[in-house]
């Protein structure tokens, strides 16, 4: 994929990274990480209220930048980091969808 933009921000909302997939898709990746398993999965942290936050930036994204894209969808990146391995990423394309 390539990244369009990183960690855009504006005071109501952000997006940690926003991507072209090769077919065009412009994909929206919320990139979560934990330092070992203590705490739970990177995952877990996706709740619907985050969900929620996700696609009201997409929306602001996609109202603001106009992209020529056919489609889009939501990906999560989940990071664990432990000292004693290396870091394990999993990648999730189309984690979750908007309802509108």
């Amino acid at each position: 994929m390539e990244i369009l933009e990183r960690n855009w921000r504006r005071p109501e909302a952000e997006l940690d990274l926003i991507a072209r997939a090769p077919d065009g898709t412009c994909v929206f990746v919320e990139v979560r990480s934990r330092t070992g398993t203590a705490s739970g999965d990177p995952l877990e942290t996706i709740t619907p209220r985050k969900q929620s936050q996700i696609v009201r930036a997409a929306r602001l994204y996609l109202d603001e930048a106009k992209p020529n894209a056919p489609a889009y969808r939501f990906d999560v990146v989940a990071v664990t980091f432990d000292v004693n391995a290396p870091p394990k990423v999993v990648h999730l394309p189309g984690a979750f969808e908007t309802t509108r």
